[in-house]
């Protein structure tokens, strides 16, 4: 073995995102000595919002951290659905009340400040954080594994955490599938909240708004205390339906949006058009460890955005390891760490599959019910507007505490069939 550094440490973490650092948080809080691989120079996140949901919050709270996270971002008042073509409410969630009912409350925040939250509480603990190393193979040996870098150098511990995204190199050791193409392209900003009242957008400022649509939908949240504005415009494209290499363009941006409702249209030309971000999940799996190797985060179970837990699910992903480690931990035990690790990845393997199935097998479903259009458009309107306000039946189970074993993860929501729907 050729080792990055001459310690071995317990856990190695590769990849520096979000997963990954709070994998390494929740496990250097256990008392293990955790590396951390970053693929780039520095350690850093692209985007803009990213909405928090109990289920993570209750976790922030667990690692002293929601205070902190609470400062960077923004509790929003309501979370609203209206349709996109004539703004329209449809349903709504009381974020105060859903506090109430879930113990923690709903946070809006900056990818970014999430991310050097992580990062800053990383460092306290002493997480050792190497950049511009690049995996590119995994290996289980004895006692642990190993982590095979481009340059040849190599590094070993108890166990390899692989919370490299969507393009997991680790997820191969355990299927052979590739990223689902939705034909979705989603385009952000995040700008100052006068840039935005200059244009006319001034409605709803302490609420998520969500405007669904034809084969589109707009989102739009406040950051940083209010001072910035989050927009998300989401859209199908003819030129991925079409099989064309350059797809999802400005042009098919401004396309797919016209006709839609005003308080849209005054949003839309504030949209960052030099980026975009093209939208795959991947099919679930059910086994996420091979040996001393475990998939998490995206690497096991990258979803369409519209539950937005993506960045949720890769939280309690780690929470729930790090909380088998302690259950499982063995005293003294046969590893450097102390911990039956057999115990602790086949705990781990045990809930959160199916969980996480259940996530981004619904977010499909989520999604295809916004981008209704003609008769089942109304249908679906009809749908949201039935709803009561506070009727938690949908969200259950979602926001309650994350499941440790699979008898604590609650029954899944109840089925509407379609059929019964009349517009």
């Amino acid at each position: 073995m050729s080792p990055l550094t001459p310690s071995r440490p317990d856990v190695l973490v590769i990849g520096g995102g979000i997963g990954g650092l709070s994998a390494a948080l929740a496990l250097a809080r256990k008392g293990l000595r955790v590396r951390l691989y970053e693929r780039s120079a520095e350690f850093g996140e692209v985007g803009a919002g990213l909405q928090l949901a109990p289920n993570c919050t209750r976790i922030l709270d667990a690692y002293g951290l929601l205070d902190e996270a609470v400062a960077l971002g923004v509790l929003p008042e309501h979370i609203l659905m209206k349709d996109a073509v004539d703004a329209g409410e449809l349903t709504r969630l009381d974020l105060a009340d859903l506090e109430r009912r879930y113990g923690f409350p709903y946070l809006v925040i900056h990818r970014s400040d999430l991310h050097g939250l992580l990062l800053r509480a990383c460092r306290r603990l002493g997480v050792d954080l190497v950049t511009n190393a690049h995996c590119v193979s995994y290996e289980n040996v004895d006692g642990g594994a190993r982590a095979v870098f481009a340059d040849g150098r190599t590094d070993e511990a108890d166990v390899v955490i692989a919370a490299d995204g969507l393009h997991s190199v680790a997820r191969r050791l355990l299927v052979h599938d590739e990223p689902v193409n939705s034909a979705y392209v989603a385009y952000r900003a995040a700008i100052p909240v006068e840039q935005a009242r200059g244009n006319g957008v001034h409605e709803h400022e302490k609420d998520v708004v969500v405007y669904v649509g034809p084969r589109c939908h707009f989102v739009r949240y406040p950051l940083r205390g209010g001072r910035m504005l989050n927009q998300v415009a989401v859209f199908e494209s003819p030129k991925a339906l079409a099989g064309e290499a350059d797809w999802g363009t400005p042009d098919e941006l401004d396309r797919a949006f016209d006709g839609m409702c005003d308080p849209i249209r005054r949003g839309l030309p504030l949209m960052w058009r030099d980026r975009r971000w093209r939208m795959f999940d991947r099919d679930p799996i059910t086994g996420w460890v091979r040996g001393r190797i475990a998939l998490l985060g995206d690497a096991a179970h990258p979803p369409l955005q519209y539950l937005a837990q993506g960045a949720v699910m890769a939280i309690e992903d780690g929470w729930v390891l790090a909380e088998h480690v302690d259950a499982q931990r063995a005293d003294p035990y046969d590893t450097p760490s102390g911990v039956d690790w057999e115990k602790v990845l086949t705990a781990y393997q045990a809930v959160r599959p199916e969980h996480c199935r259940r996530v981004v097998t619904t977010a499909r479903a989520w999604g295809d019910l916004w981008h209704h259009e003609g008769i089942n458009r109304l249908r679906r309107n009809a749908l949201l507007r039935s709803r009561d306000t506070y009727d938690y039946g949908f969200t259950d189970w979602l926001y309650g505490p994350t499941a440790l074993t699979p008898d604590q993860e609650p029954d899944p929501y109840r089925t509407i069939p379609w059929d019964s729907v009349t517009g």
